[in-house]
């Protein structure tokens, strides 16, 4: 999404008196469609040097994080009284499955640097004031996303196991480490961009798409989408697991509403001010 950048008022306008200059700093000036075209391609290139510097880093890590990971599902399975080793059936199986890892650790170690890109797209439509969030939009985002991994990781995979390999019947699992890796990535990823949910709703009030009021008046809506998103990021029918993800994103919900309160209610002071003076 190109981001919409202010008018530059011209010096025909300003002499017929019908426009005045805003102050220097408030906006950014305009860009031609090349403009925003090139700036994109910048942000995305540095984005990508980000994301393979940190799988480089990755790679180091990828086996200590398999050891991490396979503990849920240990447990699990020792729960049940089975045999807890995960097995992999194809020569290449493993080695895909580094490297695989590698390329999530690159882009969670560089998601900072990827956030900070898309800021500096986004930033020349902003205000002056709007700018100065950058850090407290970087720490948020990247903290409400390692929450959502914490989530998935400690509550809801548990839950997720527990109630998959209870269906035992006359036969046993035998779990293929990369299919169990499917799962836990896929859960992981799903919760931690759930949590994102006050982000979107500040850039939502930020670009004047939604108000404070227009969210409370419509919370009834959200409650019933945040039921799809639940049931679709749960991957069983599992009615606990999908209910402790609704309660969690209700809560982000309502988090998002005082942060779309905090950004009108600065936008209103701002535009005050500006009134006065």
């Amino acid at each position: 999404m190109l981001a919409s950048y202010p008018p530059m008022t011209n010096d025909s306008q300003l002499e017929a008196g019908s426009t005045t200059p805003a102050a220097p700093d408030e906006g950014g000036g305009q860009m031609t469609f090349f403009e925003h075209l090139v700036e994109l391609r910048k942000r995305i290139i540095n984005s990508l040097v980000a994301v393979f510097v940190g799988a480089m880093v990755g790679w180091f890590v990828a086996p200590k994080l398999v050891n991490f990971i396979t503990i849920p599902i240990q447990v699990a399975l020792k729960a049940h009284k089975l045999n807890p080793q995960l097995v992999y059936t194809g020569p290449t199986d493993y080695l895909s499955l580094l490297i695989k890892l590698s390329i999530y650790l690159g882009i969670v170690m560089a998601s900072p640097v990827i956030l900070y890109q898309v800021w500096l797209f986004v930033a020349p439509a902003l205000y002056r004031n709007e700018k100065s969030a950058v850090t407290g939009f970087l720490f948020s985002t990247v903290f409400l996303f390692l929450a959502g991994i914490a989530f998935a990781y400690f509550l809801a995979l548990p839950h997720i196991l527990n109630f998959l390999i209870g269906f035992q019947g006359p036969v046993v699992p035998l779990i293929k480490i990369d299919d169990y890796f499917d799962l836990v990535l896929l859960v992981i990823v799903a919760l931690g961009l759930v949590f994102e949910l006050p982000v979107l709703i500040f850039f939502l009030t930020l670009f004047g798409i939604v108000t404070p009021k227009f969210l409370i008046k419509n919370t009834k809506y959200a409650v019933l989408v945040i039921s799809v998103v639940a049931a679709i990021v749960t991957p069983t029918p599992d009615a606990l697991t999908m209910l402790l993800v609704m309660g969690v994103m209700t809560a982000l919900y309502f988090v998002g509403v005082g942060v779309s309160w905090i950004v009108v209610s600065r936008r209103e002071r701002r535009l005050a001010a500006e009134a006065r003076g």
